[in-house]
C-alpha cells in the first residue's frame, strides 16, 4: 500500500550551540505544503535564500571542513553540519518541512539526532493527500572508495534496510557494525540517540582546523587512541569545556563517559548515512549496505542515488510499462516528442542518464518512405535524416528537468564537424548515442553520433534552444 507524504502540524523551536562554528543558533521547524521537500532557510541574513536539501547544493567550504560534516550553500546562504537534523527528518519519514535557521549552523544538542526527533515528535507529525515518491532500486548501484577502504551498495528491495560496519584498525575502538530494519519500530530508541564521536589524537588537529568551537564532553564521545602525556591537556579541557582533571576511563573513553549502546559509534556512522542519502531528495526503497562510510563516500554515493531518481522521474512519468533494456518505447516517445510519420526517428531510448546521455534506436527498414526516391536503385539513408534521428534522441535528454515539459518544443540552431562515415543501408538498426556537452538556461550543445553494428556512420555537434510550442 502506498504511503502519504507528511509533514508536521506546528512550528517548533530550540535553541543552542552549533558543533563547529561554536555560534549561537535556535532552529525552527515549520510545516510545508505536499511535494516542498525539505528545505533550509537562515533568517540572519537581509536576503531570504532558501537552500533545498539535496545533494546538488553541498559544498566543500574551506572554513569547515566537509569530511567532518555536510554543508550546504546556495546564492551566498550556507547551512553546515545538516546530517544529524536530515537524519531525525528521514528517520520520522518527514517528506515536507521548512528549517528556518538564526545562524549557520543547527545547535548541536547532545550530538545526536534525538533533540531533533523530540522537536518534531513535540510538533506533531501529520499525513498530507499526495502520494509518496520513492528512489526504487531495480538495479544494484555500488561506490568505492579503495583509499579510505569504503564500500557502499545498494541492492533491490521493496522496503528501506540499512546495514553499516566500521573498522578503524585500532584497539581503542575495533570493528562494529549494527543494522536497521524497520524506521517505525527502530529509529527513535535504537538510533537516534546516538551520539557523535572521534578519537582523541583528532581533538588538537581539529582545533587546529578551526573546528569544534561549540563542541563539549556533553555533546560527543571521545574515544582514547593515545597517552594523555602525549596531547596538551590544558587545550583539551578548554576545548571540551571540562570542569576538574582530564582522565582516560575504564572503557577507553575520555573522562569514562559511558555510551549509550555497546556499537553506538556503529549506530551513530548509520545515523550520518540515513541523513547524508536523504540528500537524494527522496526515501529509499532498497537495501543499503555499507562498510566504513563517511560524509564524503556518503555524498558520492548520495549523487549517484540522485541521478538514479532523476531516470527514474522522467521514465515514469512517460514509460507506461517496464520492458527489459527499454528506457522509453515509442507510446512513451510520442509522449515527449511532437514528431510522428514520417519524420519520427527513433524507435525506443535503451539507456538514458538525466542530463549527461542518451542512447537511442532506429530500425532503417525497406519500407522507409525516403528510399523511394534515395535512390530506387540504390536505397541509402540520406545523410541528413541520420543527424535529425541523432537530433531527436538527443531532444529527448534536452527536455529533461524542464518544466511543463508538454508546452516545449527543441529547435536546432547549428550543426558543426558533421561526418558521414559509411552509407546506412536497409535492414540496418542505426543506434544514436548523444551526450550533453554544455547546457544554459534556453541553449544547449552535445555531441551524437551514430553507430552500425558498433561501426560509427556518423557523428555531429549540434547546438539547439529550448522553446515554447
Amino acid at each position: 500500500m502506498s504511503k502519504k507524504q507528511q509533514t508536521i502540524k506546528k512550528a517548533v523551536s530550540f535553541a543552542g550551540t552549533g558543533l563547529h562554528t561554536g555560534e549561537r543558533s535556535t532552529i525552527t521547524f515549520k510545516p510545508a505544503p505536499e511535494n516542498y521537500g525539505i528545505v533550509f532557510s537562515r533568517a540572519d541574513l537581509e536576503t531570504n535564500v532558501e537552500v533545498p536539501a539535496l545533494v546538488d547544493y553541498v559544498v566543500q567550504d574551506n572554513s569547515i571542513d566537509s569530511l567532518r560534516g555536510t554543508n550546504l550553500h546556495k546564492e551566498g546562504c550556507t547551512i553546515y553540519t545538516v546530517e544529524h537534523v536530515l537524519a531525525a527528518v528521514a528517520g520520522l519519514e518527514i517528506d515536507n518541512l521548512l528549517i528556518e535557521l538564526t545562524a549557520g549552523e543547527p545547535p548541536v544538542g547532545d550530538g545526536s539526532a534525538m533533540p531533533y526527533v523530540e522537536a518534531l515528535l513535540e510538533a506533531g507529525i501529520i499525513e498530507q493527500e499526495a502520494l509518496k515518491d520513492y528512489i526504487v532500486v531495480s538495479d544494484t548501484l555500488s561506490y568505492n572508495d579503495d583509499k579510505r577502504g569504503t564500500d557502499i551498495v545498494a541492492l533491490p528491495l521493496d522496503d528501506f534496510r540499512i546495514t553499516v560496519m566500521i573498522d578503524y584498525q585500532n584497539p581503542a575502538l575495533g570493528s562494529q557494525h549494527s543494522g536497521l530494519f524497520s524506521l517505525e519500530k527502530e529509529f527513535v530508541g535504537d538510533f537516534a540517540p546516538a551520539r557523535t564521536f572521534c578519537f582523541l589524537h583528532e581533538v588538537e588537529m581539529l582545533l587546529a582546523q578551526g573546528l569544534i568551537k561549540g563542541g563539549s564532553l556533553n555533546d560527543a564521545v571521545v574515544i582514547c587512541d593515545k597517552p594523555l602525556e602525549e596531547i596538551n591537556q590544558d587545550k583539551i579541557k578548554k576545548a571540551l569545556k571540562i570542569d576538574g582533571k582530564v582522565f582516560i576511563g575504564d572503557n577507553g573513553i575520555l573522562n569514562n563517559r559511558q555510551l549509550r549502546f555497546r556499537n553506538e559509534p556503529a549506530r551513530h556512522k548509520l545515523l550520518d548515512l540515513l541523513g547524508d542519502l536523504y540528500l537524494a531528495g527522496a526515501p529509499i526503497k532498497g537495501q543499503i549496505l555499507a562498510a566504513r562510510p563517511g560524509h564524503k563516500s556518503n555524498i558520492e554515493f548520495a549523487k549517484r542515488l540522485r541521478e538514479y531518481y532523476k531516470n527514474q522521474q522522467i521514465t515514469r512519468k512517460y514509460q507506461d510499462v517496464s520492458r527489459k533494456g527499454v528506457v522509453f518505447d515509442i507510446n512513451a516517445i510520442k509522449r515527449i516528442l511532437p514528431h510522428r510519420y514520417p519524420f519520427l526517428l527513433v524507435d525506443r531510448i535503451v539507456e538514458f542518464e538525466a542530463g549527461k546521455r542518451i542512447v537511442g534506436v532506429k530500425s532503417v527498414t525497406t519500407n522507409e518512405h525516403f528510399f523511394e526516391g534515395h535512390f530506387p536503385t540504390h536505397p541509402i539513408m540520406p545523410g541528413v535524416l541520420i543527424v535529425e534521428a541523432m537530433a531527436q534522441t538527443g531532444g529527448i535528454m534536452l527536455l529533461d528537468g524542464v518544466d511543463n515539459v508538454d508546452n516545449k518544443l527543441v529547435f536546432f540552431m547549428s550543426m558543426d564537424n558533421v561526418r558521414f562515415r559509411k552509407p546506412v543501408y536497409p535492414g540496418a538498426q542505426l543506434v544514436m548515442e548523444c551526450e550533453l556537452l554544455k547546457r544554459r538556461a534556453t541553449t544547449c550543445k552535445m555531441a551524437g553520433k551514430a553507430y552500425v553494428d558498433g561501426e560509427l556512420v556518423a557523428e555531429a555537434e549540434m547546438m539547439a534552444a529550448i522553446v515554447e510550442r
